[in-house]
């Protein structure tokens, strides 16, 4: 597996990994309603796009694939962590932690954490500031913020 820095002409792909993943990993912590809202099947990808490239953004590739990805800007705010469905309880997400984390030296790390990916945030020594609901189109979305120092 390489982890390698992001390009614009990923954006496509990881917004589909994004959208199978959420709707095939978390399904067993949200409802299908939830997932709907979560992951809607459309993003805009300029908006994407501009996002990854403003923050430090890598994507994991085994055999021409990408695997997954994650992103975190400069105030150590990680946004986005998605592996690939057929990928899960490999390292990637390990893998792509581990690049991300040393990107932001000196700033503890916070991350909104899904219920799917609390346990292994709390595997990495992350700990719960608070639970919390996020509304999306009026459903109710359970995350927990998490930080690492």
């Amino acid at each position: 597996m390489v982890i390698r820095k992001y390009e614009t002409s990923d954006c496509e792909q990881l917004a589909e990994l994004f959208y199978q993943t959420v709707h095939t990993v978390n399904i067993n912590d949200y409802t299908k309603e939830q997932l709907d809202v979560w992951a809607t099947g459309t993003v805009n990808l300029k908006e994407w796009d501009k996002s990854f490239m403003k923050h430090h953004t890598v994507v994991a590739v085994e055999n021409n694939e990408i695997v997954g990805f994650g992103d975190i800007d400069d105030s150590g705010y990680l946004d986005r962590l998605f592996v690939h469905k057929d990928y899960q309880r490999q390292g990637v997400a390990t893998a792509i932690c581990d690049k991300l984390e040393q990107v932001v030296t000196g700033h503890k790390i916070i991350t909104h954490a899904s219920i799917t990916a609390k346990p292994f945030f709390e595997q990495r020594w992350y700990r719960t500031v608070k639970k919390q609901q996020v509304i999306r189109n009026g459903i109710s979305l359970t995350n927990y913020v998490m930080e690492k120092y």
